[in-house]
Formats: C-alpha cells, structure tokens, sequence
C-alpha cells in the first residue's frame, strides 16, 4: 500500500510537472513572438537601417531607432536588429559597446531558428541559461525579409515550476506517510483479523471444532466471524445428527434383521406348510420394515433440490391418501379429504408434497382412528392440515417434534416429521404444529404444512378450472 501510495504520487506529480512546463513553455514562446513581433511592427524598417555602416551611429535613424530599443528595456533587458551575417545594426547597448558593424556570435547557436524566422515571419529559441537565469529568445522579421529583429525574454515560469516541485515532492511524502498510517490501521482492524479467522478456519476443516470462533471488532470482520461462528455450530449440530443417525441406524436396522434370521430359520425347520407360509409371511413384513426405515434415513441424508416449475398439489395429495387410507381401512379407521375444486398451484415437487403429506398422514394414523386432511389457499400460502382425535403431543416433545429421532413411539426411527421439515424448508414453506385446542375440541393434533402459491397461474400449468 505504501509503494503504491508512493508510486501514484510520484507519477501524478511528474506528470503535472511536466504538464506545466510544456503549458508554460508554450505560453513563453507565445509571449515572446508577440513582443518580438510587436517590437518589429512599431516604428521598425529595414529600409532605414540597412543602410547603416559602422560610424555612422551619430545619424537620426541610428539614434531614434536606439532610443526606440532603450525603452523596450523595461519589457525586455536585450534587444538586436542583426543583419543576415549576424553582425549589429541597432541595439539596446550603447553605441561604444556593441557599435554598428559589430559580429554578435551568440546567434550563430540559433540559426535554425533565424532561417525560421526569416522563413514565416518569426520564431523562438529553446529556454537556456544565463548568468544563472532562463532567458529565450524571439525573432521577428523586417520588411526586407533578411534583417531580424530579437530580443531576450526572461523565462521566469522557472521559478513557479521548482516551487511546484518541491510542493509535489513534499505532497508525495505525506502521502507516504498518510498510507504508513492506513496501512497499521487497516492490518490491526483488517488483516490481523483476517488472518485470524484464517487460523479458525483451518482449525475447523482439521476437525477441532469445539473452540468458538472469537468475537472480532468491525462492521464486515464482525459479521464475517459470527458467520463462521453459525457456521461452526452448524457443522457440530450434523456432525451430532449424523453420529445419532449411524447409531439409529444401526440399532433400528438390527431389530429386523435379528428377526428375519428368526423367522428363517423357523421356516427352514418346519415341515407345516402353514407355519412356513406364516413365517415367510413374517419375513416379508420385516423386509418392508427394514426397506421403510431404509427409505426414511435415505431421505433425511439425501440433499433435496427446489422445484424449477409450479405445479397443481391436489394429485399428489390424492396418491398419499390412497396409500394412507388403505393402510387404514384395515383397522377400521377412516380418512377424510377436503380439497378445492381449483387448482392448489405451488412451486413444489410433487414427490416432495406426496413424501410430506404421506409422513403426516401416517403420523396421525399412528395415533388415532380418525384422520381429516384440509387443503386450501390461505394468506397467498397453500395449506395442507393434517389433523387427527387422538391423545396429541406430549408436552415435552412439542418444541422437539421436528427434530430428527425424536418420538414417543416404540417403533420407527424418528425421521417422519424431520423429513417433514426438511422438505418443507427445501421449497420455501414451513411446517407447523398447532395448539390443540383450535382442533377437534381440544383433542388430538394438527400439523399444517404451508408452500407459497401462484396467485394467477397459467392455465397451461393450472388446467382447466
């Protein structure tokens, strides 16, 4: 950051350095074929003075031009008409000093700069130095075409320049100095921390996890830590779900299976067609024990993806009933079933709805005789209430009933309603477990699983109504 700060500040500063000299340079030269050109077009010809030889500096066009040039010492401090040889006609000098006739070899250095001047009308030199200042010099052409007239222009944009200088160069040092200090700031209050959090998570993906992620100062490290920390928690909270599901697992797989040898072994030893008929007849009903609790832990563990299409929820409502109502109608128990006329459009699978509902349904089979399924549009939501007369939730299971291998049944593993909550979470809805008192007189329980609906589905989609 510092050698960044440092390297923008330098490049910023020679390029607005260099940016004023060429601009300053440009407006010299201006001013100086202005002047010169000004010089040349105010009471100056070369027909007056061409003629001039050495000793004539007494004449009136020697004087009165001489006395013209004096008083562009206040603008100027050196003016010349030189001839095509770069030898003196007029100066600023007195005539004793630089008499007419005089060889002026400084302009040998500019004679490029004289033929352009003779060539378009005039001309300006590079800036140099002198004495220990910047001087430039302008040409303007006479009328003849061949004597030019200069003079020597200060250039002294030189000193804004160094001033600018030394202000950039002072300009690049507190910037220096100001990203030292927001470099410590930012690696105690960003990096430090980050580096921190780095640690953390390393920790984590080694597998020692039971260390909190420690609170961090600032808005995005904060929230970045308590992330991590949530993320933390839930990574333990399955990694408990996963140990208690290997253990259900196995304990709820070996019940059948100690069965199934049982009751083999039984058919293998006897010789009544009957018994071994009963027993094999045992077997298949251990076998579809076992493939349920199979399916249950397969759909608990499974990933569940969101539906990419609405669809009308009716149909596989119908197909949990059949299933569920046919278990029932073997022991006598009934099964009622309110659905619209309309369609129930929402954004759900329909195996999802059908695992759901399936689950609630034989939940509530489970615990009573009478079972009433109610499905509506409610609050822009499709509600599906699964509702039953039996003795209800315990109280103490009721803040855990969708938790994973919680029941108060003596078989099954627990996974109904969790499986029930997690398909609904999959597809944006929820599930809930009402008061019994708003149900069936206070008895029983009622389970009301919601998705969000289509207010106006398309009718290739809906069908008709």
């Amino acid at each position: 950051m510092v050698a960044f700060a440092v390297g923008v500040s330098a490049v910023g500063g020679a390029a607005a350095w260099w940016q004023a000299d060429r601009a300053l340079e440009a407006e010299l030269d201006k001013r100086a074929r202005w002047v010169a050109r000004a010089g040349a077009d105010i009471g100056l010809s070369a027909s007056g003075v061409i003629l001039l030889q050495p000793g004539f500096e007494d004449l009136d066009i020697w004087t009165s031009t001489h006395a013209r040039l004096q008083r562009l010492r206040s603008v100027v401090p050196e003016s010349y008409i030189i001839r095509s040889d770069n030898t003196a006609l007029v100066t600023s000098f007195p005539a004793d000093s630089i008499p007419i006739g005089a060889p002026l070899p400084q302009f040998a250095l500019f004679a490029p700069e004289l033929a352009e001047a003779r060539l378009v009308g005039d001309a300006t030199t590079l800036s140099f130095s002198l004495e220990g200042r910047r001087f430039k010099w302008g040409f303007a052409v006479l009328d003849d075409r061949e004597t030019v007239f200069a003079i020597l222009l200060p250039a002294d944009y030189l000193q804004p320049l160094a001033q600018l200088r030394r202000n950039l160069f002072v300009g690049a040092a507190a910037a220096a100095v100001l990203a030292v200090l927001l470099a410590t700031v930012l690696a105690a209050s960003v990096v430090q921390p980050l580096e921190r959090l780095a640690r953390v998570a390393t920790r984590i993906q080694r597998g020692h996890m039971q260390e909190p992620v420690a609170e961090e100062g600032g808005h995005e490290v904060g929230r970045l830590a308590r992330a991590m920390e949530r993320m933390r928690l839930g990574i333990l909270t399955r990694d408990e779900q996963l140990r208690l599901m290997l253990a259900q697992v196995a304990h709820e797989i070996r019940n059948p299976l100690e069965g199934l040898e049982l009751f083999a072994s039984a058919a293998e030893e006897t010789e009544d067609p009957e018994e071994r008929a009963r027993l094999i007849s045992r077997v298949r009903t251990e076998v579809t024990a076992l493939n349920v609790i199979i399916s249950d832990f397969l759909t608990f563990a499974r990933p569940m993806g969101r539906a990419e299409h609405a669809s009308d929820v009716r149909a596989p409502i119908r197909e949990a009933v059949e299933l569920v109502e046919a278990e029932m109608d073997d022991r006598g128990g009934t099964l009622d079933l309110i659905l619209p006329e309309t369609p129930l459009m929402a954004l759900v699978r329909d195996e999802h709805v059908k695992r759901a509902t399936l689950n609630l349904l034989r939940n509530a089979a489970q615990a009573s005789q009478h079972v009433r399924l109610d499905a509506r549009i409610e609050n822009a939501e499709v509600v599906i209430a699964v509702s039953d007369d039996g003795p209800g939730v315990p109280d103490d299971l009721r803040s855990r009933v969708f938790e994973p291998f919680v029941t108060d049944k003596e078989q099954g593993a627990g996974l109904g309603l969790a499986i029930v909550k997690k398909v609904a979470e999959a597809n944006g809805g929820r599930v809930e477990l009402t008061d019994s008192s708003e149900t069936n007189g206070g008895r029983g329980a009622e389970f009301r699983l919601y998705f969000g609906s289509l207010e106006d589905p398309p009718r290739a989609i809906a069908g008709p109504e």
